[in-house]
């Protein structure tokens, strides 16, 4: 049986933080659209306390891959800090944020609720490393961009990219301004839509 909280008790907090992967599950505000969840991984999430934690309706989810079994969700609602705007570069420069080549955001979730679950299913593995792949590519954008290469701006990339959600609702506010002055076309992210 699951046991539920209203803020992130102390034996979860240091446990969240060991983590080496994570679930986000995002959904649009309205009834129709899709509930999207992205497995993450890295040092990329963070916990300012036992009610907000920064990475519309959005829920992580942890799994226990070694030691005693155990799932634990955190549910709340999230706010976008967009890379760019004052609000990004104070939360940065206040928690000591180190940010990577190609940085988006940081989600701020404040946290209505807390569940820890058995996780009695779920496999044991080991884990070897992060992947840097996604981290050297972007690194490598800005480069190319630093050297000149202005179709290698992390702008237009966002246009393209992240724009628009996959139920064509408007995304990353810098995304959509730049696929406005640049002519950007989104990426086609649907093969149909109901």
């Amino acid at each position: 049986m699951g046991v539920f909280y209203e803020a992130i008790p102390k034996s979860l907090y240091d446990w969240i933080l060991k983590q080496k992967v994570f679930w986000v599950a995002t959904a649009p505000l309205s009834n129709n659209g899709h509930v999207n969840v992205s497995p993450k991984g890295g040092p990329y999430f963070g916990l300012v306390d036992e009610k907000t934690f920064c990475n519309g309706r959005i829920t992580i989810m942890f799994n226990a891959f070694d030691g005693p079994p155990k799932i634990v969700r955190l549910w709340g609602k999230g706010r976008a800090l967009e890379y760019g705007t004052a609000q990004f570069e104070d939360f940065v420069t206040e928690h000591h944020v180190n940010t990577l080549p190609g940085t988006r955001s940081i989600i701020i979730v404040d946290i209505h609720q807390v569940g820890s679950s058995c996780g009695f299913s779920v496999p044991i593995f080991d884990f070897k490393e992060h992947r840097q792949i996604l981290n050297d590519f972007m690194a490598k954008k800005e480069e190319k961009f630093k050297a000149g290469n202005e179709k290698e701006s992390f702008d237009r990339y966002w246009a393209f990219k992240n724009a628009w959600s996959m139920d064509m609702l408007p995304g990353m506010k810098r995304g959509l301004a730049a696929a406005d002055v640049e002519k950007v076309e989104p990426i086609k992210k649907m093969v149909a839509f109901w």
